[in-house]
């Protein structure tokens, strides 16, 4: 006839004893295998599952970030072009500043994209001899 089935042999471990392998494996002391060597431990599934129930390790996020030969170069030259840009966009705005108080300590105004002069620019440009033409007028 067959073979008679014959139950396995169910071993109980303390929660304590969970602990001590699986911090002796995460602080690097042992391996999984030299663990179940140590301690007795007949499945390597066993030592896993506590790992992942009771372990810190699970608690880090790892990225694992697959590359192809050229993208590290690209992603540096891109980092790079984007510090650039960041520089030449804030140089911009020191620029606008600067303008903006030169055109406010200079009375230069603009309307409607057009700039109109201060009045002692106006009397500048005028020759000798030219009177306001605005005078003319009235």
């Amino acid at each position: 006839m067959g073979k008679r089935y014959e139950p396995r042999e169910n071993i109980k471990y303390s929660l304590a004893f969970k602990q001590k392998v699986v911090s002796e494996i995460e602080s690097g002391k042992l391996n999984k295998n030299q663990a179940m060597q140590l301690y007795g431990i007949k499945g390597s599934s066993t030592i896993n599952y506590w790992i992942q129930r009771m372990g810190k390790n699970h608690l880090i996020n790892k990225t694992v970030r697959i590359e192809l030969k050229g993208e590290p170069q690209k992603l540096t030259e891109l980092k790079k072009r984007n510090r650039e840009l960041e520089k030449a966009l804030a140089d911009a705005h020191l620029r606008l500043i600067a303008y903006e108080s030169y055109m406010e300590e200079t009375g230069v105004e603009f309307f409607n994209g057009s700039k109109k002069k201060p009045v002692l620019e106006l009397l500048r440009e005028q020759k000798p001899g030219q009177k306001k033409q605005e005078k003319k007028h009235q």
